[in-house]
């Protein structure tokens, strides 16, 4: 990596300027900022994330939808509610993301949520991120009758996804900072193990950066530029998420 203090100093400053709660109010992270109970934080991130493909304001507004469906009491709605309630979720649908889907991610954060508090305990980074990705997406469908086709909202390493949408939730549930966008809900995992929340957008401003050669968008290029961004912060390499991201959208490469 060459330059590498200057490259620190330039992301540095983006980070500053675009890591600010006034980026909150468009992005589909303003639907759990609604929310202060910390399962409905948990639970509406986890959906948002998993739905978040095309405008901005689609995003929202779909989450807005499917959150209204649940009385906009998520994890009440989720533990407590009865089969016959799933019926008013018929004419939900996102993209790809059908009847079907939402009905057994009911069910998984039903039975999930009545065993457990939170969603953390579903992510063991013990080993590594991709075995901690790996085993959440093998919990999230072992239920019996796990549809097939709802397996490609839920992505994993073992098939060499980026796994942009969970590495995004990730970075919202455990980065903490004083500018206050990201949650930073999740004390068990350290913001030093999260990896980079991966698209078309960052994968272009990283590679005219230097710090990225891979030139398909999977795990493996996660992988490679995570670990460049650890040269620079190791201790909250994918604050860094931000800076990509905005230099991109203003165009500055």
């Amino acid at each position: 990596m060459k330059d590498k203090q200057k490259l620190k100093a330039y992301l540095d400053n983006k980070v500053v300027a675009i890591n600010h709660i006034d980026f909150v109010k468009d992005d589909p992270i303003s639907i759990p900022k609604s929310y202060s109970l910390s399962q409905d934080i948990e639970i509406t991130a986890f959906w948002v994330a998993m739905l978040a493909w095309g405008q901005r304001k689609t995003i929202i507004n779909k989450s807005t939808e499917l959150f209204t469906l649940m009385d906009n009491a998520p994890h009440d709605f989720i533990v407590n509610h009865e089969e016959k309630d799933r019926a008013k979720f018929k004419d939900f649908k996102h993209r790809t993301f059908q009847y079907t889907d939402t009905l057994y991610f009911l069910e998984f954060l039903q039975s999930y949520y009545r065993k457990y508090s939170s969603l953390e305990t579903a992510f063991d980074f013990t080993e590594s991120a991709e075995l901690a990705l790996i085993g959440f997406h093998e919990q999230f469908f072992s239920l019996e009758h796990a549809p097939h086709r709802t397996r490609k909202h839920v992505s994993t390493p073992s098939r060499n996804s980026s796994c942009k949408k969970l590495n995004m939730f990730l970075r919202w549930m455990v980065r903490t900072d004083s500018a206050g966008v990201d949650f930073g809900l999740w004390k068990n995992i350290p913001a030093s193990h999260l990896m980079i929340p991966l698209d078309v957008h960052v994968q272009r401003v990283a590679t005219k950066l230097g710090i990225l050669k891979r030139t398909q968008t999977d795990w493996k290029a996660v992988v490679e530029l995570t670990k460049n961004l650890r040269q620079l912060d190791p201790e909250d390499p994918i604050k860094y998420d931000f800076a990509l991201f905005g230099i991109g959208v203003l165009g500055e490469l």
